[in-house]
């Protein structure tokens, strides 16, 4: 197959790895750095969004209830996850 120029060529062999949660469900989707920036230049429309660092109340209200499962956790009512499946969410 001959390819019209590199751009198509990188968009027909994306490279991509799926992200899953800890049940298998897949979340999202990695695309390599080289790749975006093709998929950037070809589709113009296309829009990064930057996220917005957390305020303090944010971060507060994290921690408050990062505090509130550990709670949960030491009485039982809730159940401990891996640090694998904890990270497969992030």
């Amino acid at each position: 197959m001959k390819y019209e120029n590199l751009l198509d060529k990188i968009y027909l062999n994306m490279n991509l790895q799926y992200i899953s949660d800890y049940q298998g469900k897949t979340t999202g989707v990695f695309i390599p750095i080289q790749e975006w920036e093709a998929l950037k230049i070809k589709f113009k429309g296309l829009v990064e969004v930057e996220l917005d660092e957390q305020t303090n109340e944010e971060i507060l209200l994290g921690l408050k209830q990062a505090v509130e499962e550990m709670n949960l956790l030491k009485k039982g009512k809730l159940k401990a996850r891996s640090a694998k499946e904890l990270l497969n969410e992030l």
